[in-house]
């Protein structure tokens, strides 16, 4: 039934929750309880010496979770993680061998999920570590209320209780300011804001989606943005962005946004006028070099382009996904590779 799902056939003789060749991956754990094969590796010094540390959940939400790792040693080209859905298919999702974290969206709530990460070396799995996680109930209230952040809310707009947190001065010094849109688009938004005063741990995002189900997205403590992909045309959202430290939402912004109307996707029509631009030499010599793949999954794509020349303030990626429905995915203009889930 999976051999339509070529890079994760193994998974088929597996425990239907595991995905892991350990047998593939002589260089975790204890290789040499495990088979012969061991010493190959371990003669090519290189590869031996990418190690993959602990894997751990640094969010949990009923529809997402955080998951980061380090490398003690060495360093690998790529990695994949894989898990099999609510439905029991295998995903596998490509990650960039500079990162040392990722956020996975789309998980049913109160569900057990296990999470193996990859580290590929030219190609092939050299580490392998892995983890049990539940996602979180599904909880009714997507701002789940002011009641729960009287204890640091710093505006005491909503309720009288913020005289607590005025006690504990470092939480009420970490300020969260104003949610701006960036951009919009049919399918998605990109929010932005800033920290005027203090630093926050991680940051928490929720919405209803447009069947009214609570969403919540976490966020890295370093970031001052975020897109929301999978988003309805021209439907209203309200979101709430949360500022954590030690665990607790310490204060909040909220925004309402429209997403754009449905547009057909191409415009090459309208594009001659680059010829009219053309007058102008600055533009002209902002150049994209060739789209390429640089892996390739049953259910992502990772692409990747080069800016021979010049620089663009941003990107917008667009395709149209398996129902026929225009995608559109605004990328960050200093990026040159994304990931499509």
């Amino acid at each position: 039934a999976h051999t339509h799902h070529c890079p994760l056939s193994v998974v088929a003789a597996a425990d239907p929750e595991d995905l892991p060749p350990p047998s593939m991956d002589p260089t975790a754990g204890t290789p040499t309880a495990q088979d012969h094969k061991p010493e190959h590796p371990q003669t090519e010094a290189p590869l031996a010496q990418a190690v993959l540390g602990e894997l751990r959940v640094s969010s949990v939400t009923p529809s997402s979770v955080q998951l980061q790792w380090n490398i003690p040693e060495g360093s690998f080209d790529s990695f994949t993680l894989q898990y099999r859905d609510a439905q029991g298919q295998p995903q596998a999702l490509p990650i960039d061998g500079k990162s040392r974290l990722v956020m996975v969206p789309g998980l049913s709530p109160s569900h057990r999920y296990r999470f193996h990460l990859y580290g590929m070396h030219r190609g092939k799995r050299i580490d392998h570590v892995s983890i049990d996680i539940i996602t979180a109930t599904d909880q009714p209230e997507e701002p789940p209320s002011p009641s729960e952040e009287p204890q640091t809310e710093a505006p005491p707009t909503e309720d009288n209780q913020p005289e607590l947190p005025q006690t504990e001065v470092p939480p009420a010094r970490a300020v969260l300011e104003e949610l701006k849109v960036s951009s919009v688009t049919p399918s998605s938004v990109q929010l932005q804001w800033s920290v005027p005063a203090g630093s926050f741990d991680s940051f928490m995002l929720q919405y209803r989606d447009a069947q009214g189900q609570p969403q919540a997205l976490p966020i890295d403590g370093g970031s001052r943005s975020v897109t929301v992909p999978g988003l309805s045309p021209s439907h209203r959202y309200r979101f709430h962005l949360y500022g954590l430290r030690g665990g607790k939402r310490t204060n909040r912004v909220s925004t309402d946004i429209v997403t754009a109307k449905l547009e057909e996707l191409p415009p090459p029509s309208e594009e001659p006028e680059t010829e009219a631009v053309s007058s102008e030499a600055p533009p002209a010599r902002v150049v994209l070099g060739e789209l390429k793949v640089s892996s390739v999954t049953p259910s992502s794509v990772q692409l990747q382009w080069s800016i021979p020349e010049g620089s663009f303030d941003s990107f917008t990626l667009q395709y149209r996904d398996a129902q026929g429905q225009p995608q559109a995915l605004p990328i960050d203009g200093g990026s040159h590779s994304v990931t499509v889930p």
